[in-house]
């Protein structure tokens, strides 16, 4: 079997769809934007219940990690069976040997893309796409036990807190890795995306980029949901693309509990330069 997957990851709410949705017009050489109800053509997640049925001896609780943990090898195992030179595999899954379970087997791993944004922002974020209050939302990315509850059409996903997450997927890794900064992809998307390309080891051409970085732009993305819906918004949010913007945490996150993200996650912050001190 290849070394097939690039993992795309992420803590939930940091810019994973968006980079999904440009590679995908990138990569199709789009003239006109992709639904971005197509997406799931550039690859696959990995909490995908379905994949996990497949693989299963028997019936099992998607909820329960005893009991999708040991099926995750032979879903990943499923994946790379195509003999593709690259899947792509979207993951918020944090990078680390679980109850003797390597989430992230060498073996399969080309490379890896991760995608880290100020948790200031994020968490408004995560709030509203998980029907939570954003109290409850500082609480979450603080705990080291957080993880997806696998609702839907997913199995349970072990994430931790932000920082261990982190911190977890920009150590060391016997295969390439790039990491790149939401806010740096809005700032200087030409810059950041042509990282993520030369990674995959594709020619980055102006034009198409430039293309691409358009059709993948917010104000595509949310009129694209307005008028069509997205099939990956979950039913406890009222839209999955919201304004996109760095800096929001001002206006909208209450001091207190702004206080209480900079307590649970301050060196991590300051090594990514959110905060100066």
């Amino acid at each position: 079997m290849k070394k097939s997957i690039i993992w795309l990851a992420s803590y939930p709410k940091s810019g994973n769809t968006w980079v999904r949705i440009f590679l995908t017009n990138y990569l199709l050489n789009a003239s006109k934007p992709v639904s971005i109800n197509q997406v799931h053509r550039l690859g696959l997640g990995d909490a995908i219940a379905k994949l996990y049925e497949k693989v299963a001896p028997g019936p099992f609780d998607r909820h329960v990690p005893a009991e999708v943990l040991p099926l995750r090898e032979a879903v990943l195992r499923g994946i790379v069976a195509n003999n593709a030179d690259v899947n792509f595999v979207k993951t918020h899954c944090i990078r680390r040997i679980i109850e003797g379970y390597d989430m992230f087997p060498e073996k399969y791993t080309r490379a890896s893309i991760y995608i880290v944004r100020n948790p200031l922002d994020m968490v408004l974020s995560y709030a509203r796409h998980h029907g939570q209050t954003v109290e409850d939302a500082v609480i979450s990315i603080g705990h080291p036990d957080n993880a997806t509850i696998g609702h839907g059409d997913a199995v349970v996903t072990p994430m931790s807190s932000w920082s261990e997450h982190v911190n977890a997927w920009i150590g060391w890794a016997p295969w390439p890795q790039v990491v790149i900064r939401y806010e740096d992809l809005l700032s200087n998307p030409e810059q950041e995306f042509s990282k993520v390309l030369k990674l995959i080891g594709v020619p980055v051409e102006e034009e198409r980029l430039k293309r691409a970085i358009r059709n993948a732009s917010f104000k595509e993305l949310k009129a694209q949901e307005e008028a069509h819906g997205f099939v990956e918004r979950p039913g406890e949010s009222d839209k999955f693309f919201a304004s996109g913007k760095s800096g929001i945490w001002k206006e909208q996150l209450p001091k207190e509990l702004a206080e209480q993200v900079l307590r649970d996650h301050r060196p991590t912050m300051k090594r990514f330069g959110y905060i100066e001190s």
